[in-house]
């Protein structure tokens, strides 16, 4: 890639198009579905369940991937069903997908349990992929080839599943800057811990910042609209807003800091979501 932006900072940058690989299981989702499918189907276990929202690229890939292997799909949505359905919540009951609504606030464990009492027959997959078999999945994204050329790996964060993956699979050379797309997420890094089973954060092989995230989770800006404009006039890649966006947000603002140091490579994940950009107002983004 090149822009007047990474020659002045003298970097050279690169962006992986997970987005690329599929047109509906996009991004990461394939990735951290691999082995959750790959155990249903091993344990002939027909039913599959997970949680999600009203957009979610989660519930979005795992319906048409549970198509895909002849397995039944539900999705389990917080709160009372709407009276219109959003349209990703469309196209997973058009993929076969059953919509459930759980009205109460429960936290995860208390949902897990819940999950298992009544669906005793379904294997649970964690919101986005979450849990060991979603990172060993994620994992296999720095396995990609070129992925090695590069000093830092630049991801968004929501759960952490996909930054846990990239650190366990990058190189000994490579240091992943996670980007948190939510408000105070701090916990994250906890998670992070407990996925790649270590009791410290490695800060000397990752980060995260929260700086990024422009008021919480899917919050969104003109100066957000702007940075994703930019972006693909310039190198004609669209981003969405709740993830990628945020990423090339925060890379630029990154860039005008001197956050990187002369001669370094840089990798920014694509990690896919762009469906969710159909929540938007027609006009608010050019692509």
């Amino acid at each position: 890639m090149e822009d007047d932006s990474f020659l002045q900072s003298d970097i050279e940058v690169g962006i992986l198009r997970l987005d690329k690989i599929h047109p509906v299981v996009s991004g990461n989702k394939i990735f951290k579905l691999k082995y959750y499918l790959q155990s249903a189907l091993a344990t002939d276990q027909k039913n599959i369940i997970t949680l999600g929202g009203p957009y979610s690229n989660h519930l979005h890939a795992t319906a048409f991937a549970a198509k895909q292997y002849g397995l039944k799909a539900i999705g389990l949505l917080r709160g009372r069903k709407p009276l219109i359905l959003s349209v990703t919540l469309e196209d997973c009951l058009q993929m076969g997908m059953e919509l459930r609504w759980s009205e109460k606030n429960t936290d995860e464990h208390t949902q897990a349990a819940w999950i298992q009492e009544n669906f005793p027959d379904a294997l649970f997959i964690p919101q986005g992929g979450q849990g060991e078999r979603g990172i060993i999945g994620a994992s296999e994204i720095m396995s990609i080839q070129g992925v090695e050329r590069f000093d830092n790996i630049l991801a968004a964060c929501g759960t952490g599943t996909m930054g846990a993956g990239l650190i366990m699979g990058q190189k000994a050379h490579q240091r992943s800057l996670l980007i948190s797309v939510l408000k105070n997420n701090f916990s994250v890094q906890a998670d992070i811990c407990n996925l790649l089973k270590i009791n410290k954060f490695p800060h000397a092989r990752a980060a995260i910042d929260f700086s990024y995230h422009l008021g919480g989770y899917a919050k969104k800006s003109a100066e957000l609209f702007d940075a994703m404009n930019i972006f693909y006039r310039k190198h004609g890649v669209p981003t969405d807003f709740v993830y990628t966006g945020k990423l090339i947000y925060a890379f630029y603002k990154m860039l005008k800091i001197g956050a990187f140091s002369k001669g370094e490579k840089v990798l920014l994940i694509h990690s896919g979501g762009l469906q969710g950009n159909r929540s938007l107002t027609k006009g608010e983004l050019i692509f």
